[in-house]
């Protein structure tokens, strides 16, 4: 009996027609059995039971030592004596399927001796310590990282930490997750003896963890037949009408796949191109997916073409023949040679049109390609043996198969998992985004997100909680708000603030889409509330400085009417200690003493002269605010003033279109003048502290302020200043760039007070 017989839902034998490749016959568990209750063979001779592991293995490593495999099978079998599987087999039957299952997709022998040993130290007197003096650590740690916890000691949290565990184990060793996930497989195929309910939530977990970790593994040999195991269980009915539409199909005559297959091997065989052309049917999930999208079926949909090559250029040759000699259909060709899938996949992928309009995909790759596709990590042979000195691996997170980027961060996310539900949810969060970018850091590197990641999760991949204190990124070279959206390819540069104390805002949770920045936003809003819940009970200022600030983005102006003087830096390295104020608005004229305090709002004191009317009062218009040595024009204005306009401002060609007087003007000596500068920034508390500062360190006088309510986490700071000598403006300029945070300062018009 099969090892899938028990099991009424599973998948038959009814597939689409057409050449296929000849498989392995699958283990016969019956006969095993019977082998097993034999006893072990004689010492030194191979038993009769892994005769079938012992064949596949051979087919990959014919120079391999059968020693360690006789010596497991030995000590599992004498451990599992007398247990039985519900199905009925002796238990031995399922360490040697899962055993089979590896072999056949080329896993080294350490894989499968403790593939032999997976349950001896759960369900038997093995200890984890015999494993070690009997076959070495690498096996030992192996057995041990599938081994699950005990219910007694965790109860309903035994089956999420025990995933954990495994993940964790994984990191060190990929071959772990290999054997758990032939382990399940095995299982699946025999869950047909299991009451419904429970066949509903093993299926449930293999479908949200198992699969998406045998797809990110790149095992697809196990990832196809688990889904539709699953999809047989949990959709009996839709399996039914798929099993049913692959069985009329099948009975129909002439393939029209198998006739394009033909002419395939004709085109590369007059181009001289060696290619195996085979016919590739689609698996139930497969097949339902494309009947869904695609309504009526017709012969071509029930598979895909698959030409395998020897060599890289082949794939390409093959490729030209292809598009020269059959109608291309362009919109289906996708290059994953040149830019590889993040868990080792490669082909090329491409459809050609049949004279019926029939469209026809195929498959590009090589033979060692294809063996990648298949077994994924499992196809590494011993992952882990030293590499040779010319394949050595580079920067980039996907360079080591054993220790992809995603795995990575889901080994970093889960420390920081406060509970056992958390991970068990934010687990099966993180592994449905089944789709993966890579973006460029400035430095060259790159950062592997999923697919959807924002700026905010870029910024958490690269800086962990350091980047509580992002203020803003440039994606491509622009200025992009945290929450923008990243594709891959991109290139993001993170801008950094430099303050210690700051704050992640509430609002970057509706941009985090990575487990890890979820996490770490989540904790440290939960360690300030924390706090504030704290100083609530002392009965002190119950708000942060961050919560204050969450009107503004994480930014906000200092009270209005402060008593403090603006021009003093201690009062805005004061301002900076004590934080934002609640609201972002006018700060409104700011107490001086100065000379220019007395002028009226707007208009300037740089002397000017108006040329040949040495009477005429000049004044600066505030529209503009000219400074020295702007290039400046006058017009007459009621009372006999005269006001001075830079050129290109807007006004002057209104007040020439209306006939409005124009004079020469030209600076006087003194230089001082009133200016208005917009600075525009990312949100962040003490922002306008800071810039409060860099503007008083220059000498620098402010008359009034005021900042604009965020938009797009973004704010807006206009400030008057009177500036003793015009020629530091430049200067001016460049100390309020400075400021973390700010990426533009330009001159404008001043808001009028109580706007």
């Amino acid at each position: 009996m099969s090892a899938d017989a028990t099991n009424p839902a599973a998948p038959g034998p009814v597939a689409p027609a057409g050449p296929r490749r000849r498989a392995r016959p699958r283990i016969d568990l019956r006969r095993l059995g019977r082998a097993a209750l034999l006893g072990p063979a004689a010492r030194d001779r191979l038993p009769d039971a892994i005769g079938h592991v012992v064949e596949a293995h051979r087919a990959h490593f014919p120079e391999a030592d059968l020693e360690p495999l006789r010596r497991a099978y030995v000590l599992a079998e004498s451990s599992h004596r007398g247990q039985m599987r519900k199905s009925g087999e002796p238990y031995i039957t399922h360490p040697l399927a899962v055993t089979l299952i590896l072999a056949e997709l080329g896993a080294e022998t350490t894989t499968l001796t403790a593939s032999l040993l997976h349950d001896t130290v759960e369900d038997t007197d093995v200890t984890l310590d015999q494993v070690r003096e009997q076959f070495g650590e690498e096996v030992r740690y192996l057995v041990d990282g599938v081994t699950k916890l005990e219910k007694v000691d965790y109860g309903a949290a035994a089956e999420p930490e025990t995933f954990r565990k495994m993940l964790v184990a994984t990191g060190n060793d990929v071959r772990v997750m290999s054997i758990k996930l032939a382990d399940r497989l095995h299982n699946m195929r025999t869950l047909g003896v299991m009451r419904p309910e429970k066949q509903a939530r093993i299926a449930k977990v293999t479908r949200d963890v198992l699969i998406p970790l045998a797809e990110r593994l790149g095992v697809q040999a196990l990832k196809t037949e688990l889904e539709d195991l699953v999809f047989a269980i949990l959709h009996p009915e839709e399996y039914a009408h798929t099993r049913e539409l692959i069985g009329e199909n099948a009975s129909r005559s002439g393939d029209p796949l198998t006739e394009v297959a033909e002419q395939v091997r004709d085109v590369l065989r007059e181009a001289d191109v060696p290619a195996e052309v085979l016919v590739r049917p689609r698996h139930f999930v497969s097949m339902h997916r494309v009947s869904r999208k695609r309504g009526r079926l017709r012969g071509c949909d029930f598979g895909r073409l698959l030409v395998l090559v020897n060599e890289d250029a082949d794939c390409y040759a093959v490729l030209g023949e292809l598009h020269t000699c059959m109608t291309p259909v362009v919109s289906e060709f996708k290059d994953f040679i040149a830019v590889p899938k993040f868990n080792l996949y490669q082909s090329l992928h491409t459809a050609v049109a049949r004279e019926d309009g029939q469209v026809v995909e195929v498959l590009i790759r090589t033979h060692q390609m294809h063996k990648a596709a298949e077994a994924g990590v499992v196809a590494l042979g011993n992952p882990y043996a030293p590499p040779a000195e010319e394949h050595s691996a580079g920067d980039g997170e996907r360079a080591d198969p054993t220790r992809p980027g995603w795995l990575s961060r889901l080994l970093e996310w889960q420390r920081a998992a406060p509970d056992t539900d958390t991970f068990w949810s934010t687990l099966r969060e993180d592994l449905a985004q089944d789709r993966e970018i890579a973006v460029f850091r400035p430095d060259g590197g790159t950062l592997g997100l999923p697919e959807g990641a924002t700026c905010v999760d870029a910024a958490y991949a690269q800086y962990g909680e350091d980047a509580h204190a992002c203020i803003g990124a440039r994606v491509n070279g622009r200025l992009a708000t945290l929450s923008t959206v990243l594709k891959d390819g991109d290139s993001v540069q993170l801008l950094m603030g430099q303050d210690p104390a700051s704050e992640p805002s509430r609002e970057w949770l509706d941009h985090a889409h990575t487990p890890a920045a979820r996490i770490a936003i989540q904790r440290r809003l939960a360690t300030r509330q924390s706090a504030a819940d704290r100083t609530q009970g002392t009965g002190g200022d119950a708000a942060p400085a961050a919560d204050r600030a969450q009107g503004t983005g994480g930014d906000a102006a200092p009270a209005a009417g402060s008593p403090a003087r603006a021009g003093s830096a201690e009062v805005a390295r004061a301002g900076a200690e004590a934080g934002p104020s609640p609201v972002a608005g006018p700060v409104g004229p700011v107490p001086s003493t100065g000379p220019a305090a007395q002028a009226a709002p707007g208009f300037g004191t740089a002397s000017v002269a108006v040329v040949g009317r040495s009477d005429a009062a000049a004044r600066l218009a505030g529209c503009c605010t000219p400074v020295p040595p702007d290039e400046v024009t006058g017009f007459a204005v009621r009372g006999g003033a005269v006001t001075v306009h830079r050129v290109e401002c807007a006004a002057v060609a209104r007040m020439r279109s209306a006939g409005r007087a124009e004079f020469g003007v030209r600076w006087g000596e003194t230089t001082a003048c009133r200016v208005t500068l917009l600075a525009e920034s990312f949100g962040r508390p003490h922002l306008l502290a800071d810039l409060t500062e860099a503007i008083a360190l220059e000498g620098v006088e402010i008359i009034s302020a005021t900042v604009a309510p965020p938009a797009q986490q973004r704010v807006r700071h206009t400030y008057t200043l009177q500036l003793p000598d015009a020629a530091g403006l430049p200067a001016l300029m460049r100390a309020m760039r400075d400021v973390p945070g700010v990426y533009d300062v330009s001159r404008t018009q001043p808001q009028p007070p109580g706007m």
